[in-house]
């Protein structure tokens, strides 16, 4: 099991657990493949909107920003793939496991405020990143059968790993 320096311990080994049972080790069909990366993109915006009301950290903000902007892309180009292809997104095991994840994930940020808002909310940036890519990488896209699906989150995962690479920036800089 794979924990990440900084990680709300509970978040990550919730989400570690999720994708390592048996039950989240089922392909997934391409409808629920579309929904989990839909679903995870939309998280990551209601993180930001949480951040941008409570932070007033410069570098947070234009974090939370960049997230928003991001996966608002993300999620328009999904969607405008599955319309191409004629296919309803699926809800799984794994995306309703990912959604009510958040809800406590964003209870927990909820509570915080100032400096420890800040450090909570890169934490979790930083540790849902690892976490997903992990997933796009060991799940989505294996499970994908479809060549344009499967291009997608490939180009999903490049930009997920630059949004680490910012938060693990935002974060040194928040820890020393």
């Amino acid at each position: 099991m794979k924990i990440y320096k900084f990680a709300p311990a509970w978040a990550t080994i919730s989400i570690t657990l999720l994708l390592s049972s048996p039950t989240y080790t089922q392909k997934l069909s391409d409808p629920e493949v579309a929904n989990v990366a839909v679903v995870a993109n939309q998280i990551d915006i209601a993180y930001a909107k949480i951040a941008k009301e409570k932070s007033k950290n410069a570098d947070i903000l234009q974090f939370a920003q960049t997230m928003e902007n991001d996966h608002k892309a993300v999620i328009d180009q999904a969607v405008a793939l599955v319309k191409k292809l004629n296919v309803m997104p699926s809800h799984s095991d794994m995306s309703k496991k990912l959604l009510a994840d958040a809800e406590e994930t964003k209870k927990m940020l909820n509570g915080k405020s100032g400096d420890d808002f800040n450090k909570a909310y890169i934490d979790n940036e930083v540790s849902y990143h690892k976490v997903v890519i992990d997933a796009v990488q060991n799940k989505l896209i294996p499970d994908a059968e479809n060549p344009e699906l499967k291009n997608l989150l490939e180009q999903v995962l490049t930009t997920l790993k630059t949004h680490l690479e910012h938060a693990e920036m935002v974060q040194k800089s928040l820890h020393s």
